[in-house]
């Protein structure tokens, strides 16, 4: 598989076979992944390979809250936890109706649950005295994960990168051993896939590329 393909083809893979991920194989996917670019080459992420299912168990738990709120807060047709949405008085009021996830529901049954996380003194935050949520830190961490992804991909697995967890962070910090300093950036779960997908639907580069300014013509190459 080339580069161009790997980058075309690599959905989000939800559900799995009972196929196991051994020992081996996650290992040569980390060895790839961590040639990943960071800030400074500081390379300040930090995995977790979660294999106790009780740990597994209260992870999801965890991420169940945040998927019943999410869900809860997209049938509004707000964009749920965006930071532009401020008028907290307008969102859904917890109990939240719970909603099946393919993930959380079969969480013990992943064949390879992944917490990645990242040393906030490793990352050089170029917009944190903006008046706007920094976002730039996660050019550290995210082509990581994204490098573990397509390194699956080419072994013939699937996976997908969630950030649900780190909504909780506080309450599975210490279940996790999460050191000081450190946050909470992903969870990705891999596995064989019960579908691969390979034609996936994004918007052309026209609509989301200009020339010279944001509000420049479209680059039509």
């Amino acid at each position: 598989m080339d580069a161009s393909e790997a980058l075309r083809s690599t959905g989000s893979v939800r559900r799995f076979t009972e196929q196991p991920v051994d020992d081996e194989t996650l290992h040569a996917i980390l060895d790839d992944a961590r040639f990943a670019p960071s800030g400074g080459n500081r390379q300040g992420w930090r995995v977790v390979v979660v294999r106790d299912r009780s740990i597994r168990l209260e992870l999801g738990r965890h991420m169940q809250a945040v998927w019943d709120e999410y869900i809860a807060i997209n049938a509004t047709g707000r964009t749920a936890f965006s930071v532009t949405d401020i008028n907290d008085a307008e969102r859904p009021q917890p109990p939240y109706a719970s909603v099946p996830s393919d993930l959380v529901d079969a969480i013990e049954h992943v064949p390879a649950v992944l917490v990645i996380g990242v040393d906030m003194r490793q990352l050089a935050l170029m917009d944190k005295d903006l008046n706007r949520t920094a976002i730039v830190g996660g050019a550290s961490v995210y082509p990581f994960c994204w490098s573990a992804l397509l390194s699956a991909r080419s072994r013939g697995l699937g996976g997908v990168l969630t950030t649900f967890l780190a909504r909780r962070e506080p309450s599975v910090a210490s279940l996790l051993g999460l050191p000081e300093h450190h946050a909470i950036a992903a969870t990705l779960f891999l596995g064989y896939p019960e579908h691969q997908p390979t034609k996936l639907r994004r918007r052309p580069v026209d609509a989301f590329t200009t020339v010279d300014r944001f509000d420049g013509s479209a680059f039509t190459g």
